[in-house]
């Protein structure tokens, strides 16, 4: 996904009333949209350089958005909880149909046709589902958003989410009627090494997980590149500790 302009740099000085953040650019002080409902656990750190985008919108209130906030370490690390659906659409638009692709990637490329924004009941609809053709049986995969990162680990989720364990619950259902099931988790940094589910803020979140897992949902954490211009799903599958 391209941006329409390229970013700009700034300070972050604070967020606040969670969808709010003051930055500095330039000796004065403005203010962005904050695209992101988590806690920014980790990233969060008033005095960092951030990157925000520049809407021509003029219906918009801010015409600003907080796009990404460097860490204390250096990297930087993409809080729009509306980049990860993006890249995954454009990624499975890319590869779905092309048989032959190797890599990380190439799981996908053995169906046929992407749904997205699939309606599995009347009031869920997971991110995407695939489908081969003559066959009724599909992979469903749902997109995570990841900002958090300990030691080296990115984590997930950075709050308590009875929605996120709900929509683990809700592919288990789904494998039981014989389809397959994903969650993909776009790691907005490039500082970790490995994945894990955040036990300490979610421990529900982390059993029904591993209980997915067991039952053969697969877990993709993937890392985003991230810059001034774009941000793209790259092939880098972090290891998982279960």
């Amino acid at each position: 996904m391209r941006f329409a302009h390229k970013l700009q740099e700034g300070i972050f000085l604070q967020r606040y009333k969670r969808f709010f953040a003051d930055i500095e650019r330039g000796g004065e002080k403005i203010i962005a949209h904050v695209p992101n409902t988590g806690s920014l656990k980790s990233v969060n750190n008033p005095g960092q350089h951030c990157l925000f985008s520049e809407s021509t919108n003029p219906e918009r209130k801010l015409k600003y958005t907080l796009e990404m906030i460097k860490s204390p370490a250096g990297a930087w690390v993409g809080v729009n909880t509306a980049i990860p659906n993006i890249i995954m659409r454009e990624t499975l638009e890319r590869v779905v149909g092309h048989k032959g692709i190797i890599g990380t990637f190439a799981p996908w490329s053995e169906f046929d046709e992407v749904k997205p924004e699939y309606k599995i009941s009347a009031e869920t609809r997971l991110d995407f589902a695939l489908k081969k053709k003559n066959s009724d049986k599909m992979h469903f995969i749902e997109v995570k958003n990841v900002t958090l990162a300990e030691d080296g680990v990115a984590k997930f989720p950075d709050a308590v989410s009875t929605r996120g364990q709900k929509h683990v619950r809700e592919l288990m259902q789904l494998m039981d009627q014989g389809h397959t099931a994903e969650l993909v988790f776009t790691i907005q940094r490039h500082d970790c090494g490995a994945f894990a589910p955040a036990d300490d803020i979610d421990p529900d979140y982390g059993a029904v997980l591993r209980e997915a897992y067991h039952k053969g949902l697969r877990i993709s954490p993937l890392v985003v590149d991230l810059s001034h211009e774009a941000v793209t799903l790259s092939e880098t599958l972090l290891p998982l500790r279960l």
